[in-house]
C-alpha cells in the first residue's frame, strides 16, 4: 500500500499532510498517472486518522486536479506531468516596481506554473483573510510581509506561520520570527542604504550635511531610516531625516537622499529657483531607477527588481528553503 509521508505530532492538520504527501509524490514521480490511492477505510486504519479526514483530503486532491475517483473502484491519480504548480502571489501594492517583479517571477516559471495576485494594501488584517479563504488551495503563497495597518488587530506573524514552511516564500523582506525553513529572497534595507553610502563617499565628501526624505505613513520600511542615521554618525555627517521636501529651505553643502518621486521633482525645481548648481552645491541621491531618472542625471541607489522576481521563482521550482539577499547598487549620474 502507498505509503504516506505523514507525521502525527506535526502541528499541519491531518488532511492536509495528507495532500501534501500526495501531491509531493506525484511531482516526484513516485506517483503516476492511473496509480490506484488507498482506499478512505485502509488510510483510516493505517494510520488512525478519522474516515471524515481522509474524505476531506481527498476531495481537496479531486478539487485541485490530482485525483479521480471511480465508483466502486476508489481513488486514482489524475495528475501527470502536464499538472502545473499553483502559486498565489500576495503583493502589498501595485507599483511599477511591483510589476517588474511580477513580470521577472511569471517568466522565470515559464509554463510550469499558474500564478494568481491579491494585494494586502498593508493591512494585516486583510491578508489574514486572504489566507484564510486560500489555505490549501494553493502549492505555494508568495508574500510580501509589508505591514502597518491592523497590526493591533492581527499578528501577521501568526498567520504566516500557518502556512506550511515548505509552501511559503517571503519576497522583499525577510521576517526572522518565521519558521526557518522556508524560501525568503529579501532586501537586507538598513544595511543595503549604509553600503549604498559607503560606497558613494568620495562624491559625499563635498557635503557636511545629508538630509533623508522619508514619508511617515509607514509604508516605507524603517530600516531606511536606521541605516542612514547609522551612516552619518559614523562618518561624521549632520543629518535630519525629513517627511517631505514642500518646505525645504536649501543650503549648500547638503545632499538629499530621496524615496517619493514627487519629492525629487519639488527638490530639482527648488534648485533651479537657486544659483546652486547640482551635484556641486546641492546633492541629490533617488531610490528606485527609472527611464526618467536616467534621462535627468540622477544618482540612484536600487535593489534589483527584476532579480528578486527570479530568483524567486528559480529557487520555489528547485524546493529550496533558504535566505537569498538581492542585490543592491548604485548608478553613478551628475547629480551627485
Amino acid at each position: 500500500m502507498y505509503k504516506l509521508q505523514f507525521k502525527p505530532f506535526d502541528k499541519t492538520p491531518k488532511y492536509k499532510q495528507i495532500v501534501q504527501s500526495v501531491i509531493t509524490d506525484i511531482e516526484r514521480g513516485i506517483l503516476k498517472k492511473g496509480d490506484q490511492l488507498p482506499s478512505i477505510s485502509e488510510l483510516s486504519s493505517e494510520y488512525y486518522l478519522a474516515r471524515d479526514t481522509v474524505e476531506k483530503a481527498y476531495r481537496e486532491l479531486r478539487e485541485r486536479g490530482f485525483s479521480t475517483s471511480v465508483q466502486g473502484k476508489g481513488y486514482y491519480v489524475q495528475a501527470d506531468d502536464a499538472v502545473k504548480i499553483k502559486v498565489l502571489l500576495i503583493f502589498n501594492k501595485l507599483s511599477s516596481y511591483k510589476k517588474i517583479i511580477y513580470y521577472a517571477f511569471i517568466k522565470a516559471l515559464g509554463d510550469r506554473a499558474t500564478v494568481d495576485l491579491q494585494i494586502h494594501h498593508y493591512s494585516a488584517r486583510l491578508f489574514q483573510e486572504i489566507m484564510e479563504k486560500n489555505l490549501g488551495k494553493y502549492n505555494y503563497y508568495v508574500v510580501m510581509p509589508h505591514f502597518t495597518q491592523d497590526l493591533d488587530k492581527v499578528d501577521f506573524r501568526k498567520v504566516l506561520n500557518m502556512i506550511p514552511a515548505d509552501e511559503l516564500v517571503l519576497l522583499d523582506k525577510d521576517i526572522p520570527e518565521v519558521k526557518n525553513d522556508h524560501l525568503t529572497v529579501y532586501q537586507d534595507f538598513d544595511k543595503d542604504i549604509f553600503g549604498a553610502l559607503e560606497g558613494l563617499q568620495d562624491l559625499l565628501a563635498k557635503y557636511h550635511r545629508l538630509v533623508l526624505v522619508l514619508p511617515s505613513d509607514g509604508n516605507y520600511p524603517v530600516e531606511i531610516a536606521w541605516g542612514f542615521r547609522t551612516f552619518c554618525i559614523n562618518y561624521k555627517k549632520e543629518f535630519t531625516v525629513k517627511e517631505n521636501a514642500m518646505n525645504e529651505v536649501l543650503q549648500a553643502g547638503t545632499a538629499y537622499v530621496v524615496v517619493e518621486i514627487s519629492d525629487l521633482a519639488e527638490l530639482i525645481k527648488k534648485v533651479r529657483q537657486t544659483s546652486y548648481l547640482l551635484g556641486r552645491e546641492i546633492g541629490v541621491i533617488s531610490f528606485n531607477e527609472t527611464t526618467l531618472k536616467e534621462v535627468m542625471g540622477i544618482t540612484v541607489i536600487t535593489t534589483d527588481f527584476e532579480a528578486m522576481g527570479r530568483t524567486a521563482a528559480e529557487k520555489l521550482l528547485a524546493k529550496e528553503h533558504c535566505k537569498v539577499k538581492n542585490p543592491f547598487y548604485t548608478i553613478r549620474r551628475g547629480s551627485l
